[in-house]
């Protein structure tokens, strides 16, 4: 049986490799990602200063050295949906990505320890919350309750009254908000995304 921070674990690990600081996570760095359907990556590229000619094979484990050095950006692409490492997936910018009926879902966690998950579509925000508390009167939106389906077995509270025996920490509440963006793109974010070999492409001059 898989450990509830699962997905977090692993998304650290591949991205921290041997070498780093110990005290690093995606905290300290700032972690951002969007998962957007309805659109090719060359009607992408222009949005995302994304250079084609670049496109070289990556995994994501290689892709925070590349970044470092020439701000290359880790995209992948499975089940008609194209994942971009980092892309601000959150707010107006992920809502504009959406226009003329795309949908992205967004996951963005700053060095101030805000998290964000955004699902947007066709240039609306469908629902917003913090991962870390996502309460239905901390929920934004036109649709709040429209992925509560997908969200059966997933615990996000840090604390709260039916969970002080077992308290949901922030690992645990990021692990489900991918666990999330799996379910809602049928994909499976370890093996599909996070392990398997896409590309890195740098940004236009």
């Amino acid at each position: 049986m898989q450990s509830p921070t699962y997905l977090h674990d692993l998304l650290v690990s591949t991205i921290f490799t041997e070498g780093l600081d110990a005290e690093m996570s995606l905290w300290a760095l700032g972690f951002s990602a969007m998962w957007i359907k309805g659109a090719d990556l060359d009607a992408l590229a222009g949005t995302f200063h994304l250079d084609l000619a670049t496109r070289t094979p990556c995994y994501l484990s290689e892709i925070l050295d590349h970044a470092i050095d020439d701000e290359s950006r880790w995209v992948a692409e499975v089940n008609g949906w194209i994942g971009i490492v980092p892309a601000h997936g959150h707010g107006e910018f992920l809502r504009s990505v959406t226009e003329g009926g795309r949908q992205a879902l967004g996951l963005h966690m700053d060095i101030n320890y805000n998290a964000y998950f955004d699902y947007a579509r066709d240039g609306r925000t469908v629902v917003s919350f913090d991962p870390l508390s996502p309460e239905s009167r901390m929920r934004s939106g036109d649709d709040p309750h429209a992925l509560d389906h997908l969200m059966n077995g997933l615990r996000f509270q840090i604390s709260d009254d039916d969970v002080l025996d077992n308290p949901v920490e922030d690992p645990e509440s990021i692990s489900s908000a991918l666990a999330l963006i799996g379910r809602f793109t049928e994909t499976d974010i370890a093996t599909d995304w996070f392990l398997a070999q896409h590309s890195r492409i740098r940004p236009t001059c």
